[in-house]
């Protein structure tokens, strides 16, 4: 007989001996976010996934030449956030949502059925409504020193331009 016998206590040390190089050898897992991150994240790939639907929708609904560029700036501009947010979740093992909440969605079909001639002022609206409560969303995370604090800090710039464009969407139609 190769091995004499081994009673359980030598099993437990032989198993411990081989699966240790074992161990080493796999890749260690991924960094979690905390829970508040991890929300954190996910409400903003939701809002990304929103504002994207929502420049499209203005380019296709809008009136005015204003609201239409101002829906292509939200489609680009969030989208490369979008991607920005997804490396991030990426480099820490979080999966997100790929699609907007339901809140969102009924925002995209409520506008979506606005007619025609009343659509620009509601959508402006609603842009600004969503970007001042985005912008403080944001700030309060970008101050946090949290793992994502990075990312909020550098998306607060393009919210608070946003919502620069949509006022000036509703103070434009204001004044006619």
């Amino acid at each position: 007989m190769l091995i004499p016998e081994l009673r359980p206590l030598h099993w437990l040390v032989v198993a411990t001996a081989i699966a240790l190089p074992l161990s080493a050898s796999v890749a260690a897992p991924k960094e979690q976010l905390s829970k508040k991150d991890q929300h954190f994240m996910t409400e903003a790939v939701q809002g990304d996934l929103s504002e994207i639907q929502m420049g499209k929708l203005a380019q296709q609904k809008g009136q005015s030449d204003n609201v239409k560029q101002f829906g292509k700036t939200l489609e680009q501009d969030h989208s490369d956030n979008l991607q920005k947010a997804k490396q991030l979740a990426d480099q820490n093992g979080l999966n997100l949502p790929n699609e907007p909440n339901a809140m969102q969605q009924k925002m995209y079909q409520k506008l979506s059925s606005v007619p025609p001639a009343k659509f620009d002022a509601a959508f402006a609206r609603d842009m600004v409504k969503d970007h001042e409560k985005d912008i403080g969303k944001f700030r309060k995370e970008a101050q946090s020193g949290s793992a994502v604090a990075d990312f909020a800090k550098q998306t607060v710039p393009t919210l608070e331009k946003h919502l620069q464009l949509a006022e000036s969407l509703t103070s434009g139609r204001a004044g006619k």
